[in-house]
């Protein structure tokens, strides 16, 4: 009967959940414009666990959404869930993040892209298929009127990308679901558990978040 504690950060949205043999049984999750996930992602840990009566020592893994996505999102979120997995002796389970996004979106026919903002006209994406199987892997791509010109069947768009995509992706055969906008914690449970009894792991000590784009640091104009 194990408890996974998944941990989603690579977006605005912080997000912890418990999934107990690969089914979400509590979740908490804050999306705000400010980062907040320094602040909230700690208390969220310690009130999932308390609302359903566990301790830290009834966690049999931690599953982590390892990118791409914010830099500063994926490093707070990589650096608890190693804390809590040196810590405990449990195993540390990376989860890739638009497989989290593209989960939430069942299609009966066409493709998935889920796209995570990357600023500008630029975003993170990948392909599934209706299986949810990666046809196409994580780039980091600038979007323009020219973009999957060369697709034919139904693309069904997630992400936090839809304002500024729609714009100049437009055609007929292109789907923007709005109501999935961030991946959760939520939507971890089954790709965790999966893994988990696959004993697919990383190493605690050396693993490090994907971040797709070297961070960079930009010098203020004043």
């Amino acid at each position: 009967m194990p408890y996974i504690l998944n941990i989603e950060t690579a977006t605005k949205n912080c997000s912890v959940a418990v999934a107990k043999e690969g089914k979400t049984i509590l979740c908490r999750e804050m999306a705000e414009q400010g980062y907040s996930h320094a602040e909230k992602l700690h208390v969220f840990i310690e009130e999932v666990l308390q609302e359903l009566h566990l301790t830290f020592k009834d966690l049999s893994a931690v599953a982590v959404s390892q990118g791409p996505g914010s830099y500063t999102g994926l490093r707070i979120g990589v650096s608890a869930a190693k804390g809590l997995c040196f810590a405990l002796n449990i195993p540390l389970i990376a989860i890739d993040t638009l497989q989290v996004l593209a989960s939430q979106v069942t299609i009966a026919e066409g493709i998935i892209v889920p796209m995570i903002d990357a600023r500008r006209m630029e975003v993170y994406s990948a392909v599934y298929n209706a299986q949810f199987e990666k046809i196409r892997e994580v780039r980091a791509e600038i979007i323009t009127e020219d973009s999957f010109d060369d697709v034919k069947e139904i693309i069904n768009f997630v992400g936090d990308c839809s304002e500024k995509c729609k714009t100049v992706l437009y055609k007929e055969n292109f789907v923007f679901v709005d109501e999935i906008i961030y991946p959760s914690a939520k939507e971890m449970d089954t790709l965790s558990f999966n893994k988990f009894i696959a004993t697919d792991f990383v190493d605690v000590a050396y693993f490090e978040p994907y971040y797709l784009k070297d961070f960079m640091i930009t010098k203020s104009s004043k």
